[in-house]
């Protein structure tokens, strides 16, 4: 196992520590809303700041993307580095005490995502995967399904919340994707969605106005488990559009197409 993905495990079992003791007593969080639909809690906080501790103890010279804190930039400031981290992906849920939520963290080197944690602190669930060495669920090799036509897909989502402006383009697909496939989920975690598309549960995703550390972990997860990951047009801008498809190979090209009439100046790829 690479030694930071060793690392990013460390962090990631940290953070889950401190989440599975705040979910003991739900009730007592300080909940703050960024804005609609998107809350903040002092666990998001406390497991951030832990992952981050433990990153800067191995890798002080490595920058670090986190949701809440913003960039930093390591000990090295032209470090070709970056962590990207979401240290409570589905806070919604959590607040609401339903258990779809996980730590993510994932480590891109000049701009390609190398090393991958998304991490299920209910279900005991860690799903790993390193550029070229592939994706594991509990030391476990994992692939995407075999599914070969969108009308036997089962295709998670998440709802447009923060690019709103998308919603009618959102509407439409998801429209056109309920009559032709098997069926439509929507967990509330995004990270996790690509993680069970990696592991076969799910046969593709898509959704808009995604954040790269709502994406970073789970896209490289289905990379190394045999699927593919773009944005709109399938290319791989997906992290800096924060628009992305998923899905077998199969599925994937499906998609792309069910998606294709809804692309416009105001839904960039």
């Amino acid at each position: 196992m690479h030694p930071a993905l060793n690392i990013a495990i460390k962090a990631a079992r940290r953070a889950s520590q401190i989440i599975n003791r705040a979910s003991q007593d739900i009730e007592r969080l300080q909940v703050t809303r960024k804005q609609q639909s998107d809350f903040v809690t002092e666990v998001d906080r406390a497991a951030e700041a832990a992952i981050i501790e433990t990153l800067r103890e191995a890798y002080p010279e490595h920058a670090i993307l986190a949701e809440e804190s913003g960039h930093s930039a390591g000990r090295d400031a032209d470090s070709e580095y970056e962590w990207i981290i979401d240290p409570l992906d589905g806070t919604t849920n959590f607040i609401h005490g339903v258990p779809q939520y996980a730590v993510s963290i994932a480590l891109r080197h000049k701009g390609v995502l190398t090393q991958a944690v998304v991490y299920d602190t209910v279900r005991n669930e860690l799903f790993t995967a390193s550029k070229g060495g592939g994706a594991f669920l509990n030391d476990r090799r994992i692939r995407v399904s075999r599914c070969l036509k969108l009308e036997d897909a089962l295709i998670g989502t998440g709802f447009p919340y923060r690019a709103f402006e998308h919603a009618d383009a959102y509407l439409g697909i998801f429209r056109e994707l309920m009559q032709k496939t098997a069926g439509m989920r929507r967990p509330g975690a995004a990270s996790l969605d690509l993680a069970w598309v990696a592991c076969g549960r799910l046969d593709g995703f898509f959704e808009f106005g995604l954040s790269p550390w709502d994406m970073a972990g789970g896209a490289l997860l289905i990379s190394e488990a045999g699927g593919l990951v773009g944005d709109l047009t399938g290319e791989a801008n997906y992290l800096d559009s924060g628009n992305l498809i998923a899905g077998t190979p199969k599925v994937f090209a499906q998609l792309l197409q069910i998606v294709a009439p809804f692309r416009s100046a105001s839904l960039p790829a």
